[in-house]
């Protein structure tokens, strides 16, 4: 067996032409565009380029792109003034805060000063909880967006999940837990395990969807892996990968050991190029949804 292939770039794509249609639905019908503001403190390189992606993603939808860039010296009460300027700025949807932030700043606190239905990453503690309990009548669910992008990608390739083992390694607050909880609203048998499980390999070959989030490159082995399975690695590990001419050069693998995997797994994202497109066009989804929470609206289908 040959897994196939699960392409997040052309899955990410259809996302955001999705989220181009419903903006342009919106437009047409409520006369209003959907806004995503980015905060962004410091001069992280790999964090600007993110944002850049952000805001030239967020125009190619229609949106509207609202940047924001402080110093790394910017203090605390600075940074939750402009937070709260956001949070009452009708113009903006979704608010983000690019992390990591500068190490003098309390991230929770930041986290916590977004207000919950602009809280397009998902974080928020209420947004923790309305994802536990299915929703709040009236309020838009936003999750975040990399777990999102898995669901999307499972629902893909495996349109009805009821009953199925889902197997999620790793319990993190940003992929972990919140995956665990979109598998169960899909009415998966959900294991959370992590790299201290006891007899992982045995646990993990029992299951029909597994999803790797560990942060440990190859941690996944190809006899680990129950054949026929779904498999989605959401790991981003950079190793040594030398050559004659270039001996510190390196290269992006999961956390699972791809080639094994590839022989066994029914399905598999690649890394790079499965999970990690789908989170910016997630995030744009999740300021579309937010958008029409704000407006007491329906979130146009098929989105």
């Amino acid at each position: 067996m040959t897994a196939t292939l699960i392409d997040g770039k052309t899955h990410a794509a259809a996302v955001r032409q999705r989220v181009a249609g419903a903006v342009k639905h919106l437009q047409n019908t409520q006369h209003f565009t959907p806004g995503l503001a980015v905060v962004l403190v410091g001069d992280d390189p790999a964090s600007q380029v993110y944002v850049r992606n952000k805001a030239r993603q967020c125009e190619e939808a229609g949106m509207a792109s609202f940047e924001h860039r402080l110093p790394a010296t910017t203090a605390q009460p600075a940074l939750l003034a402009l937070i709260q300027q956001l949070n009452a700025d009708p113009l903006v949807h979704g608010i983000l805060v690019q992390l990591p932030l500068p190490a003098h700043l309390l991230e929770a606190a930041v986290l916590q000063a977004v207000d919950p239905n602009k809280d397009v990453d998902g974080f928020h503690p209420i947004n923790v909880g309305r994802l536990s309990i299915g929703g709040a009548s009236g309020q838009p669910l936003l999750a975040p967006c990399t777990p999102v992008g898995c669901e999307l990608l499972i629902r893909a390739v495996c349109p009805d999940m009821a009953g199925l083992h889902a197997l999620v390694i790793g319990r993190s607050n940003i992929v972990g837990k919140p995956m665990a909880q979109l598998l169960l609203a899909n009415s998966c048998t959900v294991t959370i395990a992590h790299s201290r499980t006891r007899d992982l390999p045995a646990l993990a070959r029992s299951a029909d969807i597994l999803v790797a989030a560990v942060g440990r490159p190859g941690f996944v082995r190809g006899n680990w892996i129950k054949p026929g399975a779904v498999v989605i690695d959401v790991g981003i590990n950079r190793v040594p990968a030398p050559t004659a001419d270039e001996p510190n050069k390196t290269r992006l693998v999961g956390d699972v050991a791809f080639d094994e995997a590839l022989a066994v797994a029914g399905f598999i994202t690649p890394v790079p190029g499965g999970v990690g497109p789908m989170t910016i066009a997630c995030l744009l989804r999740n300021t579309v949804i937010a958008a029409c929470g704000a407006r007491g609206i329906p979130t146009p289908g098929g989105l």
